[in-house]
């Protein structure tokens, strides 16, 4: 269920780093989780409680995990089981640390960009609701709503939480890749200006993954699987069947992904070098670094576009109240003069 509880980013990357630490030191793994079950936010405790009473019981890491059903994100719950089967779980903890950091650094970014909009979308909403209040006192409908008084304003609140309550619905499935939300992640891909910033966002997670993954013991087919179900749009998502069977049938990594049409001739070509010089790893994290900074450029495009989008629709909440109140006094005033 996409609307199912999930830890945030902040708190995810914490607790990596600190298992990190205590699995590089050798800490006993019952010790660590009890530890961490303890001290543990309340909105922590009950997961980390049942991962902690799954290893006292001597059940496995990854076990223990999946009693917490989708609390952890899919990619964390599968690098912790490939850790625990090859024993490079420290190894692991700290590349995930840096994953979900890496995360949280670009969402900080881009949500600072569009912070001040947003603001001022929220002062527009709470002034309507106040002139809706107001209207109620003065008996008189002036923005032609059919909503005054308390009654109406909590008609209005409804309608404001019910649109912004739709808004995060849809969000929250597009990140978690609900079927229905596939044609629009899809769709947003083709739109130009937008596309292109989602695609390189999406390429620079991808080939962050794929550095990370290689740089532990994991099969090749299962670290594309990773790296193509972190990209978080279906385009990508829908080639990892295809991508997999390929490499399965002893094909190279590079001309799999070049099958599928979905990757620019850059991704392809660094990719190629690295297969054919034996340093993939290497070469994914260069390549990492360099979308990476076009990443952060493409966040910026959006949260501009993002914020006129916004300052639209300030603009245009502004002028429905200026023409409607202008209306109303116009009306008075004619009013006035039949008199």
């Amino acid at each position: 269920m996409f609307l199912s509880r999930q830890i945030a980013l902040k708190p995810l990357s914490q607790l990596c780093r600190r298992l990190a630490v205590a699995t590089d030191a050798g800490l006993d793994d019952r010790k660590t989780w009890q530890r961490e079950a303890e001290r543990a936010p309340a909105s922590l405790q009950g997961p980390l409680s049942e991962i902690s009473d799954g290893i006292e019981a001597g059940d496995s890491l990854t076990d223990s995990i999946s009693r917490t059903g989708s609390y952890f994100p899919g990619m964390f719950r599968e690098m912790v089981e490939v850790g625990e089967k090859t024993g490079s779980l420290a190894a692991v903890f700290r590349q995930l640390a840096e994953h979900y950091e890496h995360r949280l650094k670009l969402s900080r970014l881009f949500l600072a960009a569009i912070a001040w909009p947003m603001i001022q979308l929220v002062a527009v909403v709470v002034i309507v609701g106040i002139l809706i209040l107001v209207m109620g006192a003065l008996d008189n409908d002036m923005l032609g709503l059919g909503l005054t008084g308390m009654s109406g304003l909590i008609i209005y609140l409804m309608i404001v939480g019910g649109v912004a309550a739709g808004a995060w619905a849809v969000i929250a499935a597009a990140r978690r890749g609900v079927l229905w939300t596939r044609p629009l992640q899809t769709g947003l891909l083709r739109i130009p200006g937008i596309g292109r910033c989602l695609q390189t966002i999406a390429l620079a997670q991808m080939s962050w993954v794929l550095h990370l993954t290689m740089n532990v013991a994991i099969d090749v087919r299962r670290a594309l699987t990773l790296a193509l179900r972190s990209t978080g749009n279906d385009y990508y998502r829908q080639h990892i069947d295809q991508v997999v069977s390929d490499v399965s049938g002893g094909g190279e990594i590079h001309r799999a992904l070049e099958r599928t049409g979905a990757f620019p001739d850059d991704f392809i070509a660094a990719v190629e070098v690295g297969e054919q010089s034996g340093r993939l790893t290497e070469s994914m994290g260069r390549l990492s670094n360099q979308y990476e900074e076009q990443a952060r450029l493409a966040l910026g495009t959006l949260s501009v576009i993002a914020g006129f989008v916004v300052y639209g629709m300030v603009a245009a909440l502004i002028i429905f109240l200026i023409f409607r109140l202008a209306g109303f006094y116009v009306g008075t005033i004619y009013e006035a003069l039949e008199y």
